[in-house]
């Protein structure tokens, strides 16, 4: 199964927004790797690094961006979209598929620079209004990504519309609590897809479920999650990194525009197999001690 490596070390210190920011630095290289952008169906592009998925979706009324990677991700987005023939201050809306720090470290640069206006899950805002430091997980860390507002707070199968595009929010906690996909309606000159940009509900505590008091419903959210993103329909697929859908794989940076080999829904729901075996071992651990939620 290819999973996201969750990694941590000693933290880099500076001095942001008041606070010190703690990036856990002791990640893949892969992570803060140069890859070079392509598109991926109709107006959907990948910007991103060798492993953390960002996205841009093109629009007549302005651009989509969807996750940001780690703070150093920065110069490698703002290139991958220069090098794709957008412009970098086109971006009007901001997106995440999660509120941790290898997904939105630059999220506060990239917002101060365009001016776009940030779009989440209103179970997440809590989390990037402080920089990670109520995080369930990983607010044993302390702040580890800069501060950051949301403008627009998202409900469950809400609609995004900018110009000629919409996106629906899919609600999908566990991994955090506010961690969501979304599903776009996309073409080219051949047909249409319909896209989904997934955040695969991976598992990152040792803990049991039962343990984490800060989040109560855990183990349920993993549940729900599983059961919805099973039932749905798309033709390609993406997630929030590129190892959980074998990018690497299937692309190779001077492969031609080609949408159909992101077309594997077996893949998905292979994973999906996987990562629910990983929550009834860990909910079994809770069945074991006398804790069942």
């Amino acid at each position: 199964m290819k999973k996201c490596a969750v990694l941590f070390g000693l933290a880099l210190m500076s001095p942001l927004n008041a606070q010190d920011v703690h990036e856990p630095r002791n990640h893949p290289k892969e992570w803060s790797q140069h890859y070079e952008p392509f598109r991926i169906a109709g107006n959907l592009y990948y910007v991103g690094t060798y492993d953390l998925a960002s996205y841009l979706i093109i629009t007549n009324k302005g651009n989509i961006l969807i996750n940001t990677g780690l703070a150093d991700s920065l110069p490698i987005i703002k290139s991958n979209i220069k090098k794709l023939g957008f412009k970098y201050s086109d971006i009007k809306i901001l997106l995440l598929n999660q509120a941790h720090y290898d997904h939105l470290g630059a999220m506060a640069d990239i917002k101060k620079e365009t001016g776009a206006k940030l779009y989440a899950d209103g179970a997440d805002a809590e989390v990037l209004e402080n920089g990670g430091k109520s995080d369930y997980e990983m607010g044993k860390y302390g702040v580890t990504f800069k501060p950051v507002n949301p403008d627009f707070i998202l409900k469950d199968k809400q609609v995004i519309t900018l110009g000629n595009t919409k996106l629906m929010m899919l609600h999908h906690p566990g991994h955090t609590k506010g961690s969501c996909s979304y599903l776009l309606e996309t073409k080219d000159q051949s047909r249409s897809y319909k896209v989904l940009i997934a955040n695969m509900p991976s598992i990152i505590i040792d803990r049991k479920f039962s343990e984490v008091s800060t989040y109560p419903d855990i183990a349920k959210d993993y549940d729900y999650t599983l059961r919805e993103m099973k039932k749905l329909d798309f033709d390609v697929w993406v997630a929030a990194h590129a190892g959980q859908f074998s990018l690497h794989e299937k692309h190779n940076p001077k492969d031609p525009y080609n949408p159909k080999v992101f077309m594997d829904k077996k893949e998905y729901l292979d994973e999906l197999d996987e990562l629910e075996k990983e929550y009834l071992e860990k909910k079994s651990e809770d069945r074991a001690s006398g804790h069942n939620r």
